[in-house]
């Protein structure tokens, strides 16, 4: 059986038909604004799940007289083998709730879900079309990482109850529609600080899986500060059995993973559409390291193990050779067991590394990370020790003006924003909020959602914007009930704000989107905070 044809014609407002104006009449209004389009039903009438999408597709053309209903004997069909990873990651989400079988099949042969290739070239290398008949949901991608997004995307048209690890009732229906939909930046992050607070692999993998569901394609993974250091690197063993053996507050143990370990969550990464960027933070917040081995300290003496939050007092010795051999060593290592382009050097907060050490520091460390193939990025204090273009340097500042990093964008370097102010997960919500720090003020909801990327920082446009990463540093989190909490509901605002388009951006349409995420985070134990501004579907 060949796929059923997607509705045929340009999406609205460009050819409205006699189903078009039915779709039109029980909707209030189908807004347009440039590239995005906005559903928005009358009050009289409930959402459908078309209107609760997040992040906002770039075009929704709903069919009212259609829907798909998922049966026990439906395949996932998929007729390129780039799509196996999404259609496996789909099946082993929706096969303990439904309790179907969904076997993955090579061609397209029966009802069920679709999985082509060939998608419309305008949605490039991460976006999708999917199109809901009676008898399949298609969806079209060009890429792997597109069906990964695509099936982000059938996820939430699913009720929310698909998501539960145990059998539950049906029916499991998707409403008509047909989406074309892509990313407005290629980097949408999360990041993950396991040096203030450790977290096992099983609990990064919950917070993988967690970030994934809304097309986050990056996740940034902070493995060494002054308070511990947390992945084996087998030519300097002391590191680990030293450096991991605490965090803050004091709790002792084998803090850290193994290499094996840490491959193992590459490549769980890698199953759900995301790469892994290891971050080695230097020459600041280097304690743990410093503790480890005395050599990396200007006065030859081991410094003590630190469990405070206190920051910017610690700094490698920038005259050793020493120095640059442990930093080879630590980049040679992580680069061959790290697929994805990106390193992490940090560079932040070196408050006691003097300027002309910190860029003598940089021009020695840059050329290393080259050397073994991958691409620096770092806090964007690294960007004005060089005139790379090919670097990316993350802006975390609180301010809207960074002479350095406007330069650098002017050069032709692309931004990677995370204002700490706007998109630092850490922060607390209000005053009361018990988790988390207020250094950088306090972001409820919708100060999380109200700033623009692309117009943000003074001399640093639209086009100089690589996306939007939202950090999560741990000083005050123990468990994954704590991430959670922080990271949601800001964590799909940033996850909005890196993939849907500029004109799509209006906190009213917004806030009941991420209200209806409610029901699919209780089935799914997400322990998130009910902000007040955040209308909660029940």
């Amino acid at each position: 059986m060949s796929p059923s044809p997607p509705p045929q014609g340009p999406p609205l407002p460009w050819r409205i038909g006699v189903k078009s104006k039915r779709v039109l009449t029980a909707l209030t209004a189908l807004v347009i604004a440039g590239s995005g389009v906005l559903v928005t039903t009358p009050s009289a009438t409930a959402a459908t799940p078309l209107q609760e999408l997040v992040p906002q597709p770039v075009q929704i053309q709903p069919h009212t007289d259609i829907t798909f209903t998922l049966t026990t004997d439906a395949k996932i069909q998929i007729a390129t083998d780039s799509a196996r990873k999404p259609a496996e990651l789909l099946a082993s989400i929706l096969r303990p709730s439904t309790g179907f079988p969904l076997t993955i099949a090579d061609g397209v042969t029966s009802e069920g879900i679709v999985l082509l290739n060939n998608a419309d070239p305008k949605v490039g290398q991460d976006g999708y079309q999917l199109d809901v008949t009676p008898k399949q949901v298609i969806i079209r991608a060009n890429t792997t990482a597109g069906h990964f997004n695509g099936i982000s995307t059938l996820r939430q048209l699913l009720p929310p109850k698909a998501e539960a690890k145990t059998k539950q009732a049906g029916p499991w229906q998707v409403p008509g529609a047909s989406i074309l939909d892509y990313p407005r930046y290629q980097h949408r992050g999360a990041m993950l600080d396991v040096a203030r607070h450790f977290f096992t692999p099983d609990q990064v993998k919950r917070y993988i899986d967690q970030i994934a569901a809304f097309k986050i394609n990056y996740f940034h993974l902070h493995l060494s500060d002054d308070q511990g250091w947390r992945l084996e690197i087998k030519s300097w063993p002391e590191l680990t059995k030293i450096g991991g053996s605490t965090e803050v507050g004091g709790r002792k143990g084998n803090l850290y993973y193994t290499q094996d370990q840490y491959k193992d969550l590459v490549a769980y990464a890698q199953t759900r559409g995301i790469t892994v960027i290891p971050e080695f933070d230097m020459p600041g917040h280097t304690n743990a390291a410093l503790a480890s081995y005395a050599e990396l300290n200007c006065d030859g003496k081991k410094r003590p193990l630190y469990t405070g939050t206190d920051v910017g007092f610690s700094s490698l010795c920038i005259s050793k050779d020493i120095t640059y051999k442990f930093i080879e060593d630590v980049v040679k290592e992580v680069s061959a067991i790290t697929p994805g382009q990106y390193f992490h050097i940090g560079g932040d907060e070196a408050l006691s590394t003097p300027d002309a050490d910190f860029v003598k520091f940089m021009n020695r460390v840059l050329p290393i990370v080259k050397k073994y193939g991958k691409t620096t990025t770092g806090w964007h204090e690294f960007i004005k020790t060089t005139k790379d273009t090919s670097l990316v340097p993350q802006f975390w500042g609180t301010e809207t003006s960074d002479a350095n990093v406007a330069a650098a964008a002017q050069r032709g370097n692309k931004i990677l924003m995370s204002p700490a102010n706007r998109i630092y997960l850490d922060m607390k919500y209000n005053k009361n909020t018990k988790l988390g720090q207020d250094w950088a003020g306090l972001v409820e909801v919708k100060t999380a959602y109200g700033w623009n990327p692309g117009a943000y920082l003074n001399g640093v446009g639209e086009n100089s914007i690589r996306g939007v990463e939202a950090p999560l540093w741990t000083e005050t989190l123990k468990t994954s009930a704590d991430i959670e909490y922080m990271a949601f509901p800001r964590l799909p605002v940033a996850a909005e704000l890196g993939w849907s388009t500029a004109a799509s951006h209006n906190w009213d349409k917004f806030a009941p989107r991420l209200g209806a995420q409610g029901p699919r985070w209780k089935v799914q134990g997400i322990s998130y905070y009910a902000s007040t501004q955040v209308p909660w579907k029940k």
